[in-house]
This record gives structure tokens, C-alpha cells and sequence, in this order.
């Protein structure tokens, strides 16, 4: 699998997929001023949650703000096993860009 995925791929997984968890890996002040509908903010508390009990198998996307974080969370979560984790490219910058434009740019 892929590092990384496309915003317009991650938009049609997030329709046709109730097994994709998106995590979304900015700050919290990032996270108000814009956000993906269905993404979930980690926090350390979920960090650990995901690590202890989640199935190594499950297709986590990671976002961030232009994709270097998220790629960094990926590589981390696929370092602790979880092999089907990718990151989406260009952030949530991207995803303003070419998928939806009401999400805001900052």
C-alpha cells in the first residue's frame, strides 16, 4: 500500500467506506479554524487508545495542514505495525484546493 493517498481518493473512501478511520494530527487551534467532516482529531489520550487496542489491520488516513505531519503519523503508526496506514498528500491545503472549497484555507 501507498505512503500516501490523494485528497480525491481519501474524499471517495470517506463515501464508500465504513472501515477507514481519518485521523486528523494538527493542533487543536488548526483544527477550529478548519476541519474535514468525519476526521478526528488525536489528542495523546486517542494516540494511546489507537496504539493499546486498535486492530494493526485497520486502513487509518492521516491529515495534516500541507502533508508533512501526517506523513510523519503515518510512519509512526506503520512503525508500530499498523501496515495499511497511508497520509493524505497536500493536507487538508490540498483538500480545500481540489476537493472542497467551503473548507478553509489558512
Amino acid at each position: 500500500m501507498d505512503m500516501e493517498i490523494t485528497p480525491a481518493d481519501t474524499a471517495k473512501l470517506m463515501k464508500t467506506s465504513s472501515n477507514v478511520k481519518f485521523l486528523d494530527v494538527r493542533t487543536p487551534e488548526e483544527y477550529a479554524i478548519a476541519k474535514i467532516e468525519g476526521c478526528v482529531l488525536v489528542d495523546q489520550q486517542l494516540a494511546q487508545t489507537i496504539l493499546e487496542t486498535w486492530p494493526k489491520d485497520t486502513h487509518i488516513i492521516t491529515i495534516c495542514h500541507h502533508g508533512m505531519r501526517s506523513l510523519n503519523a503515518a510512519s509512526f503508526l506503520r512503525a508500530n505495525g499498523f501496515d495499511n496506514t497511508q497520509s493524505m498528500s497536500g493536507g487538508i491545503e490540498a483538500w480545500s484546493l481540489t476537493v472542497d472549497p467551503s473548507v478553509p484555507r489558512y
